[in-house]
């Protein structure tokens, strides 16, 4: 059983520590498109935000929505509250995550951001068992985020006789 009507990720959305270097960061090196800014918005004393969104009611934030390529859409807040945790999760942290882009050329791509000073993390990896075809890396935000860069132009293992695939901005249609 699915929620009735689900059809698929619309957004994701999180958190940064300072909405304009996101900004550049993301419209200047990873080549998002910026679409609007909501905000400021705050509770002003009520307890909308801790009822509806999960947080504190004495916080004011600001939002920006973008686009990268053929169907990903970010919601990037920041918020501006006194004693917030300011400390990026690792990926094994809870609430640790990543996001994965795919690139068709995986050492240009690394090329790319490291021209751009970019911190990437090791080198290439080659994977193996359902995702052999796969490379890999990792690369950071100024401010730490954790992000992939993932390349399998000639498909990957698991594949092999499957008739459904997992979606891939290669073939969005599928």
């Amino acid at each position: 059983m699915a929620i009735p009507g689900i059809r698929g990720l619309d957004h994701v959305g999180f958190t940064v520590p300072d909405l304009e270097q996101a900004h550049e960061f993301f419209v200047d090196v990873l080549g998002c498109e910026f679409f609007f800014e909501l905000g400021p918005f705050e509770s002003k004393g009520g307890t909308w935000l801790s009822e509806h969104v999960n947080v504190d009611d004495r916080a004011r934030f600001r939002n920006r929505h973008y686009r990268l390529g053929n169907g990903s859409n970010f919601e990037i807040f920041e918020y501006e509250l006194d004693g917030r945790n300011e400390q990026q999760p690792l990926n094994s942290d809870v609430g640790g995550f990543h996001l994965a882009f795919y690139v068709d050329d995986l050492d240009e791509a690394v090329d790319y951001l490291k021209s751009r000073g970019v911190k990437v993390l090791g080198e290439p990896t080659v994977s193996g068992g359902a995702n052999e075809g796969q490379r890999w890396v990792y690369f950071l935000a100024p401010w730490g985020l954790q992000f992939e860069m993932v390349s399998y132009p000639d498909g990957k293992a698991y594949e092999a006789g499957r008739e459904r695939l997992l979606w891939s901005p290669v073939h969005p249609q599928d």
